[in-house]
């Protein structure tokens, strides 16, 4: 009966705490809520738009809950009939599947970017020897959309479309590079802005930059040839708890029952889960070197 009642009284406490925190950094809260509702939506909309990807803004927020909820009740439903481990479990892939558009998009923006990096050399060369040729540098950039395909086409196309609808060419390319965030198309950029002021040979600055971006390209294979045995070695690391728990299942499931029936047992692959991401992480960012 005394435990009883101390358990209430604790429960009760806590309860209070909760809500002074709140009332107090309610601010803050509604702040932070704000920007992990409204503020990562808009982002995944803008990274969007970015690719030439145009999705309404409305199914964009459904599509958040939709992931998050469904991930979060699946795992909630998997973990039935141990309320603790399912409502952890639960709230742990909502939380995943809530943030993981978020880091999705990113990938696929990064990976066009490094598209449109790659294709850039041989757009360049095309924009050099059409300049050579007498052509000017409006023409060689439609050389390039004719020629070569998504995502430099599209997106030299938007620098010919605004620059025909009046915007300064300077400032065409200024939005490319606030489109397209790499070291390279910054150069480029400058570049073409800088020599158009002070006056230059255009061609024979495109032919240094293909040179320049060749030369980085071949040095980031070689990294990444270099780390993809940590890389390799790491995610094997990481890959042997499951595999384990899966042969450990298949030779003595009743040994390793509890582990997947209890609290305790749920809370320590919990734990694993969580130093597996850790790992992970940590792998990830010992292994790149920005060039």
């Amino acid at each position: 009966m005394v435990g009883d009642l101390f358990k209430w009284i604790g429960l009760l406490a806590l309860g209070i705490a909760v809500f002074l925190f709140s009332y107090h950094q309610n601010k803050r809260l509604l702040d932070w809520l704000k920007f992990q509702s409204i503020g990562t939506r808009d982002y995944i909309v803008e990274r969007l738009q970015l690719m030439f990807i145009e999705i309404p803004t409305s199914q964009i927020l459904m599509g958040q809950f939709a992931l998050a909820g469904g991930m979060g009740l699946g795992a909630f439903v998997i973990c039935l009939p141990n309320l603790f481990p399912a409502f952890m479990f639960g709230g742990l892939m909502t939380v995943i599947g809530w943030k993981a558009p978020k880091p999705i998009v990113d990938f696929l923006y990064r990976r066009r970017v490094r598209k449109f990096v790659n294709q850039m050399i041989d757009g360049l060369s095309l924009m050099a020897n059409g300049m050579k040729s007498g052509l000017s540098i409006v023409q060689s950039l439609s050389l390039v959309t004719q020629e070569l395909p998504d995502p430099i086409r599209q997106e030299f196309n938007l620098v010919l479309n605004q620059n025909k609808l009046g915007v300064p060419l300077e400032e065409a390319f200024t939005n490319l590079s606030k489109r397209v965030e790499s070291d390279d198309v910054e150069m480029f950029v400058t570049s073409i802005n800088i020599l158009k002021e002070t006056g230059g040979n255009l061609a024979e600055t495109f032919d240094t930059i293909v040179v320049t971006m060749r030369e980085r390209i071949k040095v980031e294979n070689k990294i990444d040839a270099l780390t993809m045995q940590g890389r390799t070695q790491g995610f094997f690391l990481c890959a042997v708890p499951p595999a384990l728990l899966i042969i450990f299942m298949q030779i003595d499931p009743e040994f390793m029952r509890p582990l997947v029936t209890t609290t305790i047992g749920m809370f320590i692959l919990g734990i694993i889960f969580a130093m597996e991401i850790a790992a992970i992480f940590v792998i990830v960012k010992i292994t790149k070197i920005d060039v």
